[in-house]
């Protein structure tokens, strides 16, 4: 019986980031939680909230840091020694500004656009070959400064489709854990944009 992949939804914890776009790996990861009848997320000894399940025929462990974004590194290396899960079982759901708002794209390492969280992965993991389920949010208008950008709640006509957008964000993580990257790849990348 293989073991689990590691399915880590990025965000910055408490109630004030809830709603932000950077906290839209949360908002996956938690989809995926409901779709597996996993019950609710658990403090774990790692610094993150975690609940077990099975999505896609596999055994999933999914996770959401409970630090700042910028020290999620800590808590993924943890939570892969502590379930034994191969770099090559983790994947990362995070926002992306290069992309459209609802746009979902699946990879395999690669740079991190200046996103904090995924530097810190990759600093705490020792490489950026994992794998990555990429939210479009767009990026800032006029001058905003991206950082100020990326901890502001979705615009109202962003909010109405936000919901759509979501759901394929977990759809394509179910089909990236039951059919692969490639495959899953040719499916969801031609459906949206």
């Amino acid at each position: 019986m293989p073991g689990p992949a590691l399915v880590v939804g990025l965000g910055n914890p408490g109630p004030d980031y809830a709603a932000t776009r950077h906290n839209i790996g949360f908002r996956v990861v938690e989809l995926l939680a409901a779709r597996a009848g996993a019950g609710r997320f658990a403090k774990h000894r790692t610094n993150a909230d975690v609940v077990e399940g099975r999505l896609a025929g596999r055994r999933v462990v999914l996770a959401k840091p409970r630090t700042y974004m910028n020290l999620s590194g800590g808590p993924v290396a943890g939570l892969l020694r502590y379930y034994s899960v191969p770099v090559e079982e983790l994947v990362v759901l995070h926002d992306e500004l290069d992309l459209g708002f609802g746009i979902v794209r699946l990879k395999r390492g690669g740079g991190e656009g200046g996103h904090n969280g995924l530097r810190s992965i990759s600093r705490s993991i020792g490489t950026r070959d994992y794998l990555r389920v990429r939210f479009g949010i767009g990026r800032p208008p006029g001058r905003q400064d991206p950082a100020d950008y990326v901890l502001r709640r979705f615009s109202a006509v962003e909010a109405k489709e936000l919901d759509l957008g979501i759901d394929l964000a977990a759809d394509a993580t179910e089909a990236l854990l039951a059919d692969g990257l490639e495959a899953a790849q040719n499916r969801f990348h031609a459906l949206s944009g």
